[in-house]
């Protein structure tokens, strides 16, 4: 995008911000080819184009199908030994563990694999770790116990791929693991009856995006074949696995991975199956967070989606998978119910760590190419979201440490360019760590106390070598340009054709120049309402910037109002008092000089 020219000429907002056009010279001429061959409104084929869709696949782009989408899940490596191993141990009666994450994809993953292996008459059981007492991923001594316990077969969800140790021990007991993962792989692999992970090193199938439900939800089409061949169905139905993809959408859209290719489908209709309400503990965290809309991406990302965390973040970590895989009517009440409230907890918590974090991090040099920032016991189920509440403030990668005992874990969220992931796993390599690893954007470590300054060194240079002497300027992208008469009903249900919305797809995103601030009001703690007009004229359009006050957005509208002001932000329909309008959501403004 910095390549791409400013839109209105604004390079330094009253966020800081540069605001770029999102299409350079090839993007428009895709555009028209699009607008053209396509027969769509020129600013459709414009964003379209801005999201590098291609004209011969924009059908497939504006109707994602599992039919269209969906690969042979045998394309993944192990996924033959992985489906055969688990079949057998359906068809044997062996007891079969899920070992999960605590985290959203975790939960879903498991409670996905949980559904479908009791679906097809399994014994499974579930196994959450503790993020405070065991910390993330396979632990020797749980999956001892598992075994112990009678399980014959484990499954690790969303973890497992880095876990040499465990499944070393797991394996000298005779216990057979298969690991479903998603996080970045490394040479060795650890010892299994399988490794499926789209991002292992030997893995050359374009799958690499998917989230760690969305490999699970490929396990379970496998195994259904396999069950399917062996015979298993003759006596028994065979499970709608379909049905299952609102799970899908939920861990992928909070996983925040790419809404492109397979994830766009599966998202898209996951979502329709999530409207059904046929899963009880989702329908039942809908009504326990006042959800009364046709559900969207928002609505899963930062709605439903905290509430599942927050029992792994600040409560009893199977909270989330129990919910969304439970049949019981009255206990998926109580449990959304203790997740809602667990959500609030983690707000508090979250916001006091947040407000020692920026005062450390403010101390700082300003100079350092990333922030890293510790604390004694600040809480470990919040640091990830500290941590990426630094990186959007500061605009450079970001780590959270919490400090307990001499033992330090930490959470780090980047920005694109800066692989994190493949840094922390380095870092492990070179010594500087007991664990750590993760995705591009996303990483976690455990360390000594006393390497805590080696491994800041460590990341500092690598993110310094990525980065080069360029400081990274922060950008808005920009769709187009709007003006007040334009942003009606219809075109927000033109958008809507764009939708589901997320990380590789994100929502259009308007500039409206030279409006006025007729009116500005402070809304809850630190959200404004606004109504802005254009010129002279009668025509007025309802705004709402969100957070605003807690960066320097808010004080600008607010100090601003009557004044003209360029404004950017997306367009959302409204439904108030029986009348259709449309609000400007603003994410920026710069000052209108005429």
């Amino acid at each position: 995008m910095s390549e791409n020219r400013l839109f209105l000429g604004v390079e330094n907002s009253a966020t800081g911000r540069a605001w770029r056009d999102r299409l350079d010279e090839r993007g428009s001429a895709r555009a028209l080819a699009i607008a053209q061959r396509h027969d769509l409104p020129e600013l459709l084929a414009r964003i379209l184009a801005g999201r590098n869709v291609e004209a011969d696949a924009v059908d497939a782009f504006l109707d994602p199908t599992i039919k269209r989408s969906m690969p042979d899940p045998f394309v993944l490596t192990a996924m033959r030994e992985a489906a055969a191993r688990i079949a057998d141990a359906v068809t044997r009666s062996e007891s079969v563990a899920i070992f999960g994450d605590y985290d959203v994809d975790g939960a879903t993953s498991a409670a996905l694999l949980r559904r479908f292996l009791e679906q097809v008459g399994a014994r499974v059981v579930v196994y959450i770790p503790d993020r405070q007492r065991e910390g993330y991923g396979p632990n020797a001594p749980a999956l001892l116990k598992l075994k112990h316990d009678g399980a014959a077969v484990v499954v690790t969800v969303d973890c497992g791929a880095t876990a040499h140790a465990p499944l070393e021990a797991a394996a000298e007991a005779g216990l057979d693991v298969v690991v479903i993962d998603h996080h970045v792989g490394e040479p060795s692999l650890p010892r299994a009856c399988a490794v499926i992970n789209p991002n292992r090193i030997d893995e050359s199938n374009g799958l690499g995006n998917l989230a760690a439900v969305g490999v699970a939800f490929l396990l379970a089409v496998a195994l259904n074949r396999e069950l399917r061949r062996a015979g298993w169905y003759k006596t028994r139905p065979e499970p709608d696995l379909l049905s299952s993809l609102d799970l899908v959408a939920l861990g992928t859209v909070c996983d925040v991975v790419p809404l492109t290719g397979l994830n766009r489908a599966l998202v898209a209709q996951g979502l329709k199956v999530m409207q059904a309400r046929g899963n009880i503990g989702l329908a039942a965290l809908s009504d326990a967070a006042g959800l009364a809309e046709r559900l969207d991406a928002y609505h899963v990302g930062f709605i439903l989606g905290p509430r599942v965390n927050a029992g792994g973040r600040v409560g009893q970590s199977d909270l989330g998978v129990r919910l969304l895989s439970t049949s019981d009517p009255v206990e998926a009440r109580s449990l959304a119910a203790e997740l809602d409230r667990l959500n609030g907890e983690r707000r508090e918590i979250e916001a006091r760590v947040l407000d020692q974090a920026i005062e450390q991090a403010e101390r700082g040099d300003k100079r350092a190419p990333l922030i890293f920032v510790s604390g004694a016991d600040w809480h470990q189920g919040v640091i990830g979201i500290v941590a990426s509440r630094l990186k959007e403030r500061f605009n450079r990668p970001a780590m959270v440490a919490s400090i307990s005992a001499g033992v330090v874990k930490g959470s780090g969220r980047s920005l694109p360019g800066v692989a994190m992931g493949p840094m922390v796993i380095a870092a492990r390599q070179a010594g500087l760590l007991i664990n750590g690893g993760g995705h591009a954007m996303a990483a976690g470590f455990t360390a000594e106390e006393s390497k805590l300054g080696a491994f800041r060194d460590f990341l500092a240079s690598r993110i310094r070598d990525s980065l080069g002497d360029v400081e990274p300027v922060p950008e808005l992208g920009i769709d187009g340009a709007l003006s007040v008469n334009a942003a009606t009903p219809a075109l927000a249900g033109i958008l809507e054709k764009l939708a589901p919305f997320g990380t590789g797809n994100s929502e259009p995103r308007f500039a409206l120049p030279n409006l006025r601030i007729l009116r500005a009001d402070v809304a809850g703690e630190s959200h404004l309402r606004l109504i802005l007009g254009e010129g002279a004229g009668t025509a007025r359009l309802k705004g709402i910037a969100f957070r605003a006050l807690e960066s320097p957005l808010g004080p600008a509208l607010l100090k601003g109002q009557g004044q003209g002001f360029h404004l950017a932000g997306h367009l959302r329909a409204n439904n108030w008092q029986g009348r259709e309008e449309v609000q400007l959501v603003i994410d920026d403004a710069a000052p209108a000089h005429n």
